[in-house]
């Protein structure tokens, strides 16, 4: 079974701080995404519970979309809230975008090691 690693040569995280981790990983069918945060160009985006979490999703949907997967493909779903206030919210966002497509999923809340909102990360399959 091949092993396909995306964003191997690490990306980018706040402050310029390098990120010893891949993207995404895929193994027979199966595509994990790493937890992605409300970051464009590698500083957190600085707006409330909604904005962020449409950018931490799309972060996902993006590296989903470079290796070949959609929607339809993802199976389960983590996600961390830094307050549980922002629950709702974040239900809203999350139906907006996997309505048709909804993937099991847990949230939880914790702090985060980024100074942002919320965390997302999931993972896809595809025979």
């Amino acid at each position: 079974m091949a092993i396909t690693r995306y964003g191997v040569e690490g990306g980018q995280g706040t402050g310029g701080q390098h990120l010893p981790f891949s993207r995404a990983v895929e193994a027979g069918g199966w595509l994990y995404v790493s937890g992605q945060t409300p970051m464009i160009d590698g500083e957190v985006v600085e707006r409330g519970i909604v904005d962020q979490s449409r950018i931490a999703i799309d972060n996902c949907l993006k590296i989903m979309k470079e290796a070949g997967y959609g929607l339809e493909h993802v199976v389960h779903a983590k996600v961390v809230l830094t307050d549980a206030r922002y629950f709702q919210s974040f239900n809203k966002v999350f139906k907006e975008i996997f309505g048709e497509h909804p993937p099991a999923r847990i949230c939880l809340v914790a702090d985060l090691v980024v100074d942002c909102k919320v965390e997302v990360d999931v993972t896809c399959y595809k025979p």
